[in-house]
């Protein structure tokens, strides 16, 4: 019985090798039999790890301060966030917005990130 490594994702011991990757029959995921281990934790903590960049492409932190770069109409009012309006102490957050802040004159806001650029 040859030796097949477990399936990284649902860790069935069932895997088999079918000509140049491993299927598992569990749940159909397959994986290329060279580097089956290291492909695997690259994934694992590929996943985990989330990096937020603004309309220019540069690393979004907790706490930075950030310029609108885009007049936004706010839902339910006839307001609007103008251009260049600055925004500090943002907090990175999964979901449709990206950015969970305070504007001042307005309040709590949620904006994508593809609508502000980092400032200094």
């Amino acid at each position: 019985m040859s030796s097949t490594p477990a399936c990284p994702k649902c860790h069935s011991t069932l895997s088999y090798s079918d000509g140049f990757q491993f299927v598992c029959p569990e749940c159909a995921h397959e994986w290329p039999l060279e580097g089956a281990a290291t492909d695997a934790a690259a994934d694992a903590s590929a996943a985990t790890e989330r990096v937020w960049r603004d309309a220019n492409g540069n690393v979004l932190a907790n706490g930075d301060s950030v310029t609108v770069i885009k007049d936004l109409k706010i839902k339910g009012s006839s307001s609007v966030v103008k251009v260049g309006t600055k925004v500090k102490n943002i907090r990175l957050v999964d979901g449709d917005h990206d950015i969970d802040c305070k504007i001042d004159g307005v309040g709590a806001m949620q904006l994508k990130s593809e609508f502000v650029r980092k400032s200094t």
